[in-house]
């Protein structure tokens, strides 16, 4: 994962405590890759490969979620971080295994999400491989 972080300003360390509280808050659960950096880095804004990456803190998460109605528009999404523009990056946690996928902040809707990874590194490396 360490490779596509370059381009990423990090942010400070959080607590694992906090990570748990928010998945329980939010009924979902995150991909250990991604616990794994958030506990390093709360956060991070930069770019990834040509790819441009906001990733919010843990306890922006649930606000945030709420703020933008996920559950009324995609029920089952766990929005974690957008591309700074339109595009918001989330967990998909309707299944067994959670996925990500990224869908449109405006006609956010299950139909709109296009998956792109069940690990988040695996978001890390399709955001590399774009081309913009």
């Amino acid at each position: 994962m360490n490779k596509f972080l370059n381009g990423l300003e990090l942010r400070s360390q959080t607590n694992i405590n906090l990570i748990f509280e928010t998945e329980s808050k939010l009924g979902a659960k995150f991909p250990s890759d991604y616990k794994e950096l958030i506990v390093q880095s709360n956060g991070a804004e930069g770019t990834v490969g040509n790819s441009y990456l906001q990733l919010w803190a843990i306890e922006e998460l649930v606000e945030l979620n709420e703020g933008y109605a996920v559950k009324e528009f995609a029920e089952g999404l766990v929005i974690f971080g957008s591309d700074g523009g339109g595009t918001a990056y989330a967990f998909d946690t309707r299944y067994d295994k959670t996925t990500i996928v990224e869908v449109p902040f405006i006609g956010m809707h299950l139909d709109e999400i296009t998956l792109c990874s069940d690990t988040f590194t695996g978001i890390l490396r399709y955001l590399s491989s774009l081309s913009n």
